[in-house]
């Protein structure tokens, strides 16, 4: 789903302490620098950061990048994230616009991501298409390359063969699954933050799929 131009959304960026205009700068040194050695969570899609408002407030001691393609979206999300934190400092969450297909431009394995968030990403249903998924086994393999040993992936959807056929991609890719559910709202005990996509879904009855996965040998 396509969302409007937003003629603010730039000049809000820019002005934003936790937006990055130019990330490749900060390669091999989020972690130092910017996450000042706190473990960071990479939220891949973050949209418009319901979800990632919500988990960076309730974990100061993570810190959380949200990539997205869109400068629009973005936009949005510095609001949500705002709106959220009130009159707290953001000082937990980075922002910035590119490529997930490139993030080894970006970051390395010096930055030590430990877990990669992927909700509701594009299933890309038509026939030809499945290796744009962001699960896809070829692209779980470069999310590899820059992962700290033990990194996990938590991934949710609402569409069935994305579903199904990441479970295999997972397996390909080498990690080891130590969560999965067709109806992750029907489980206990097992924390989950909403997105926006999810709040919409679970109205109209479309039950949230989930996986929760480890590299391991890394």
């Amino acid at each position: 789903m396509r969302i409007r131009r937003k003629t603010w959304a730039r000049p809000e960026l820019e002005a934003c302490s936790y937006f990055y205009q130019n990330p490749q700068q900060n390669k091999s040194i989020w972690n130092t620098e910017i996450a000042a050695g706190k473990p960071i969570h990479l939220d891949l899609g973050c949209g418009k950061a319901v979800f990632l408002a919500e988990i960076a407030l309730e974990n100061p001691d993570v810190h959380y990048i949200g990539v997205d393609i869109s400068f629009d979206i973005l936009g949005v999300a510095r609001r949500n994230i705002e709106a959220k934190f009130e009159e707290k400092k953001v000082e937990n969450i980075s922002l910035f616009s590119y490529n997930i297909e490139k993030l080894e431009d970006v970051l390395s394995p010096a930055d030590k991501v430990e877990r990669i968030y992927i909700n509701f990403c594009n299933p890309w249903p038509k026939a030809g298409d499945h290796k744009k998924r962001l699960t896809y086994t070829k692209q779980l393999k470069a999310y590899q390359r820059i992962l700290s040993p033990g990194a996990e992936i938590w991934f949710k959807t609402d569409n069935d063969d994305l579903y199904l056929a990441s479970l295999r991609y997972f397996e390909e890719a080498g990690l080891s699954i130590f969560f999965q559910t067709k109806d992750l709202h029907q489980e206990t005990n097992i924390e989950n933050h909403l997105t926006e996509h999810e709040i919409m879904f679970t109205k109209e009855g479309i039950k949230t799929k989930a996986i929760r996965a480890k590299f391991v040998g890394i």
